[in-house]
């Protein structure tokens, strides 16, 4: 009768822990169950949301497309078209509410006023009389805007050896520049890489250039663009004021000064430049006129590329889009999209 009650003991013990067992099993599963419910869920909410972000970036996209075609609308009645920074495309903007939390803002820049890098990508050959470097009008000019950076402060030498280098950079042939870098010096980089031998694609492969600091490129960056990439003249009445103390006589590698630059800007803010005749003749350039017409070629009063930096706020998640446009006739189209998150 005992052992009765004992096997009934343990037998009733072993039926417990069972339960237990199997108990805690369910509610692991339940928790495993709610966690991976609540990963999808909010996985799904963040794809919402990035849907609805890029649905109003888009359509900022095509704001700006409208600002442009009615910019162009309004040029075909001038008697002497041009793109300046009293246009409708170039006017600051404000952020604009479409609906309870979400805040759009974008803004169009002239992509034609700032330095194209392609155009490094034709050089001369050294002098071979007296071994003196020779440089194009473009590499000329970036050589007076590297020196124009403030932080990073440049000399001369630092300039022209960066200069060098991006041609090199470009270039079709091996030989690197007395002060530039071709296969032989990325070869030995860690990775190593070659240099592109062809146009850049974004003026982010300054960074893969040597003598390119990212400090450098940094400064850089808003000033520069590869767009068009078959080079176009720079845009007199957009182009900032470094870009501007860039532009002087071929044989001065210096860059005009600070004032110099600043007096150019408000020139053109208070009457404009007529054309590029009457931009030469700034007393800036006094003394020079016959050395500046070798620089006019680099010169132009229209644009054709626009970058578009547009910024969306949804649900506390900011989204940013950047696209270079152009501009043809009136039709305009993307040539190039990149996209962010804050």
């Amino acid at each position: 009768m005992h052992c009765r009650r004992f096997r009934r003991q343990r037998q009733g013990g072993a039926a417990l822990i069972v339960a237990l067992l199997v108990f805690a099993l369910a509610t692991a599963l339940i928790v495993a169950l709610e966690v991976e419910f609540n990963r999808f869920y909010q996985r799904a909410g963040n794809l919402l949301l990035m849907e609805q972000a890029n649905v109003y970036l888009r359509g900022a996209e095509e704001l700006a497309t409208l600002a442009l075609l009615a910019d162009y609308d309004q040029d075909s009645k001038r008697e002497q078209p041009r793109d300046d920074l009293t246009e409708i495309w170039a006017q600051e903007t404000q952020p604009y509410p479409l609906e309870e939390g979400v805040m759009l803002q974008g803004g169009l820049q002239d992509l034609q006023g700032r330095f194209n890098l392609n155009r490094l990508a034709e050089r001369v050959a050294r002098d071979e009389e007296d071994g003196a470097p020779q440089f194009t009008s473009a590499q000329a000019q970036f050589i007076r805007l590297l020196q124009v950076l403030g932080e990073p402060q440049l000399s001369e030498q630092q300039a022209i050896a960066i200069t060098e280098s991006v041609s090199d950079w470009m270039d079709s042939d091996l030989e690197p520049s007395p002060l530039g870098a071709e296969d032989d010096y990325y070869f030995v980089q860690d990775p190593a890489y070659r240099s592109a031998n062809r146009p850049m694609a974004s003026s982010s492969e300054l960074l893969a250039v040597a003598n390119v600091a990212p400090e450098v490129y940094r400064a850089l960056a808003p000033l520069v663009t590869v767009w068009p990439q078959d080079p176009a003249p720079l845009n007199i009445h957009t182009a900032p004021a470094a870009v501007l103390r860039s532009i002087n006589a071929d044989d001065e590698l210096q860059p005009l000064t600070e004032a110099e630059g600043e007096a150019l800007v408000a020139r053109r803010k208070d009457n404009g430049f007529a054309d590029i005749d009457e931009f030469l003749q700034s007393p800036e350039f006094a003394g020079k006129e016959e050395q500046m017409e070798q620089v006019r070629t680099l010169l132009g009063e229209n644009t054709g590329y626009f970058l578009l930096s547009a910024q969306v706020k949804v649900a506390d998640r900011e989204m940013r889009l950047y696209s270079v446009l152009q501009r043809e006739g009136r039709q305009v189209s993307a040539l190039a999209r990149a996209a962010g998150s804050l």
